[in-house]
């Protein structure tokens, strides 16, 4: 392919790309080139055809399996999130407008939500309200950007707020209820009065649940995000000092930046008023499995479409570890993060065991990277690991494909070699003639005769090769005179010149009735 671009100058990127993606077959070891510039493809092809490392290769092996997505939740956003996609995809920026005109209605702000997501200053990003009503528009209009290119999940699960996302997403709420329950949490939220600490933890649950005894109307586990990582969040008080009594037991602690305490005995003033507007939405069966950050569990039909879960949504542990291993339980294997960086692919892979190979975490973003690029690498990260991907909406579409370079062709035979059964005839009841084709010779009962056996092949004898007509090999006529004089030995029979007959009976004193002559036929 390297060559062929090389020879032929005048050949487009996207055009070769769909040739690629249309006209050539899928198999189980894969590659794709993402560049944005004739020379970068260039340097990839080389690197590919090396088996060197690049940023601009993703390889991998397709494997089996079922498909999650995973939303992200508050503490992952970024000022500008999205931009670039909003500039690059029209299906994004489509989509992304009407979350955001919608959110608009509910939240009665001074700035247009769009315009506090895209700002460069990310401080009003940061209030609550902001956060959780950015995130779900943007993690809506990336379903419906990835979506755009084939790729559909089997399960669907968040982080918080992200299970909003999820529950909108799986057909619970629509997005006029979805945005009005979104704008409402973070509103409510962020009404609370400020104080409180949450803290991340490196413990099991068996090493906290001591320390929050007697504590429970101050402290409470916010989040079990992998086996031994955990968040509490209460009272300041109460958070540091159990914080203090593990970070002298040599479990490591950090403390996280948030404007409250959430999931915890802090959010108990809002709970019946959000109680209330929730019970004002339509909610409906979702249409595809979610896995509850409530039980970690699938979650129950009846109770995910009914105000009260949603209510305690808000103040119970977000069981994000439990989850994940109820996704591989069912058969996982791709997961893709929607949301503006890596924190739950990085989160997961702690709770999936270390042997399995054929797991693959996707961020579709990340804060560090251009995001056309980093969705792009997304994308065929999860098609070389198994994904199906449609890639028209990049490539385009049309009838008469590039012509491509064939594979060339690569000869090897997987026919296992053995040697003629040429000797040990003995014990099958046949003779070993010594003949290079009739090798064995049976004698039919009651005087009728004898049968010989043999095998010709392709390359055996060796002189089968070297006779062919228009391509194809054929036995040549004189070996059939060959074959029939050897079988006409045993039986006495001989060749004769000057009669009709090609065998005659050999004299051996007394005078016998000729025997039955061996004779070609068709």
């Amino acid at each position: 392919m390297r060559t062929h671009l090389g020879l032929s100058p005048e050949l487009r990127p996207d055009r070769v790309a769909h040739a690629l993606a249309t006209t050539r077959s899928l198999f189980q070891h894969r590659a794709v080139v993402v560049a944005d510039e004739r020379e970068a493809f260039d340097r990839a092809l080389t690197a590919l055809t090396r088996g060197e490392p690049s940023p601009a290769v993703v390889r991998g092996t397709s494997h089996p399996g079922k498909t999650a997505f995973l939303f992200t939740g508050q503490g992952a956003q970024r000022a500008g999130m999205g931009r670039e996609l909003y500039e690059a995809f029209p299906v994004f920026a489509r989509a992304f407008d009407e979350v955001c005109a919608t959110l608009d209605q509910y939240l009665e702000a001074e700035q247009p939500i769009k315009d506090v997501i895209f700002a460069d200053d990310q401080g009003p990003l940061n209030q609550t309200r902001s956060t959780q009503a950015g995130l779900f528009a943007l993690e809506t209009a990336l379903y419906r950007l990835v979506e755009s290119f084939g790729v559909t999940p089997d399960y669907v699960t968040g982080h918080s707020i992200g299970e909003l996302t999820a529950a909108h997403i799986a057909g619970v709420l629509t997005l006029d209820d979805a945005c009005y329950l979104v704008a409402a949490r973070g509103s409510l939220m962020q009404g609370l009065p400020a104080g409180g600490a949450m803290i991340s933890v490196r413990a099991t649950e068996e090493q906290l649940r001591p320390l929050l005894e007697g504590r429970e109307d101050e402290v409470a586990i916010a989040a079990v995000n992998g086996p031994s990582s955990l968040v509490i969040s209460g009272d300041e008080q109460a958070t540091t000092d159990i914080a203090a009594t593990l970070a002298e037991r040599g479990i490591k602690t950090r403390r996280l930046t948030v404007s409250h305490a959430f999931h915890s005995p802090h959010m108990d003033p809002m709970l019946e008023e959000f109680a209330r507007i929730a019970a004002e939405l339509t909610y409906q069966q979702p249409t595809i499995p979610i896995v509850s950050n409530l039980t970690g569990e699938l979650a129950d039909p009846d109770d995910i479409t009914t105000p009260a879960y949603w209510v305690r949504h808000v103040r119970e542990a977000v069981r994000f570890a439990d989850g994940i291993t109820t996704l591989h339980t069912h058969g996982v294997r791709h997961y893709l993060e929607l949301g503006p960086d890596a924190t739950l692919t990085t989160m997961a892979q702690d709770s999936v065991s270390d042997d399995a190979d054929d797991v693959v975490f996707v961020p579709v973003l990340h804060r560090e990277r251009d995001e056309n690029h980093t969705l792009l690498t997304a994308l065929a990260t999860a098609h070389t690991h198994g994904v199906h991907v449609d890639w028209t909406p990049l490539i385009g579409d049309t009838s008469t494909p590039t012509a491509l370079p064939t594979y060339p062709f690569q000869r090897q035979r997987y026919w296992l070699e053995r040697p003629r059964p040429t000797a040990g005839a003995d014990g099958l009841g046949l003779t070993a003639t010594g003949h290079p084709v009739l090798t064995t010779l049976a004698e039919l009962p009651n005087g009728g005769g004898h049968l010989f056996t043999g095998r010709v092949t392709g390359s055996d004898p060796a002189w089968v090769a070297e006779h062919a007509i228009f391509g194809a090999m054929i036995v040549p006529g004189v070996a059939f005179v060959d074959l029939l004089l050897h079988a006409g030995t045993p039986r006495g029979l001989r060749p004769h010149r000057g009669t009709h007959s090609p065998c005659v009976p050999r004299r051996t004193g007394a005078r016998r009735p000729p025997a039955p002559c061996a004779r070609r036929t068709g």
